[in-house]
């Protein structure tokens, strides 16, 4: 049972980092290197992450500050940028490529904090899936004789306080991404 609970566990820790992950990629107006997460450039023939093939930096609070380690790549990164759903259109001056991130307005930003809700909304209810897959293990541990009556109480009351916890940890996430978003 302790297996069960530690999987259980397992899952619903990765699902709060992969919503904490898709939160950084958030375009806030204000620069954010992990706008760039999703954006592949072709590093002799292979698709590899602008990160990996060029320094970003944030100069000012809305610049971000592109400089490939290889300058050759720079044409190939500024495309690449275009091509993404970032929104930005890239600055290349001959050395370092800039991105000025625009100041959201109000109807943009309650737009966010609603994905931002929808987000989490999702990641409550993939939380409540592994709820209800722990459960499910849990019982059929008691069908087959593997545990106690009281064991599985036990071990039922260990999956909804991880639960609570772990949805307790998402709404606050949340909390904080809209804050963030609205205070801009």
């Amino acid at each position: 049972m302790d297996s069960v609970i530690k999987a259980t566990k397992d899952k619903m820790q990765r699902r709060v980092e992969h919503l904490e992950d898709e939160f950084a990629s958030i375009r806030a107006g204000r620069a954010n290197p992990g706008v760039l997460d999703k954006v592949t450039v072709d590093y002799y023939g292979t698709p590899t992450p602008v990160k990996q093939v060029a320094a970003v930096s944030i100069a000012e609070a809305r610049t971000l500050v592109i400089q490939p380690w290889d300058i050759s790549l720079l044409k190939a990164i500024e495309r690449a940028i275009q091509k993404s759903d970032v929104g930005i259109n890239p600055q290349n001056d001959g050395k370092t490529i800039r991105m000025i991130f625009p100041p959201l307005t109000e109807e943009r930003r309650k737009g966010i904090v609603k994905d931002i809700n929808k987000m989490a909304e999702d990641s409550k209810v993939q939380i409540r899936n592994a709820r209800r897959e722990s459960n499910d293990k849990i019982k059929a541990l008691k069908k087959a004789g593997t545990i106690t009556e009281d064991d599985q109480k036990k071990g039922d009351k260990k999956v909804q306080e991880l639960t609570d916890k772990f949805i307790k940890e998402i709404d606050a996430i949340s909390a904080k991404k809209q804050k963030e978003i609205m205070a801009i």
